[in-house]
C-alpha cells in the first residue's frame, strides 16, 4: 500500500470514529429529551383535565391549582426515581458539557457566577416539591447554553453541586443530578 493510501485509510477510520462519538452523543440528548417530553405529556393530560382558571382568579386559587396539579402528578408517577430523567449515560453527557463551558472562555464568567451566587444545598426529593424560601441560585446563562434545552414547563436549576430538573408550575422536583456543577 502507497503512502498517500495508508494515510487516506487512516483518516477515513478517525472520521468513523469521530462520528460514531457524535452520533452517541446525539442519541443520548435524544434520549434525555424523548424522556423530558414523556413526562411533558403527562403533565399535559393532567393539567388538561383540571378545571381552567379564570382570568382575575386569585393567588389562593391558583396556588389550590397548582397543589391539585401536583397532586395528581406524584399520583402518575408514584415510582419515581432518582436517574429517571438523568440516567447514567445521560448523567455523564450532561457533565462532559456542563466540563466543556467551564472550561471554555467563558470559564472566569461561570465561575464568577457562581461564586457570586448564595450557595444552596436543600434536601430533594422526587416528587417533592422544590423548596420554598430557599434562595434560588443563579445558573450562568452560558452553562445552560451548553445544555440541552428543556420545553416552557420544565426547568432546570443549580442546588450547590446538583443539577436540578423542576417543573416550571408546581415546582416538583423531577430528577436531580448529583456532583454535576465542578
Amino acid at each position: 500500500m502507497t503512502r498517500p493510501a495508508i494515510l487516506g485509510l487512516f483518516l477515513l477510520t478517525a472520521c468513523a470514529a469521530t462520528a460514531q462519538s457524535v452520533n452517541s452523543d446525539a442519541l443520548i440528548i435524544q434520549d434525555f429529551k424523548n424522556r423530558v417530553a414523556e413526562y411533558v405529556k403527562l403533565r399535559s393530560s393532567i393539567e388538561g383535565s383540571l378545571p381552567q382558571l379564570k382570568k382575575g382568579e386569585s393567588a389562593q386559587q391558583i396556588d389550590d391549582q397548582s397543589k391539585a396539579m401536583a397532586a395528581k402528578i406524584r399520583a402518575a408517577r408514584r415510582r419515581a426515581k432518582q436517574g429517571d430523567l438523568f440516567t447514567e449515560p445521560i448523567r455523564k453527557e450532561l457533565r462532559r458539557l456542563i466540563v466543556i463551558a467551564s472550561k471554555g472562555l467563558d470559564r472566569p464568567r461561570i465561575a464568577a457566577s457562581l461564586k457570586h451566587a448564595e450557595p444552596v444545598a436543600p434536601r430533594l426529593l422526587i416528587n417533592g416539591v422544590y423548596p420554598q424560601g430557599v434562595p434560588l441560585q443563579s445558573t450562568p446563562p452560558t452553562l445552560l447554553a451548553n445544555l440541552p434545552e428543556l420545553p416552557k414547563e420544565v426547568e432546570y436549576r443549580i442546588a450547590g453541586p446538583l443539577l436540578v430538573l423542576v417543573d416550571a408550575k408546581t415546582g416538583l422536583v423531577l430528577d436531580y443530578m448529583k456532583h454535576a456543577i465542578p
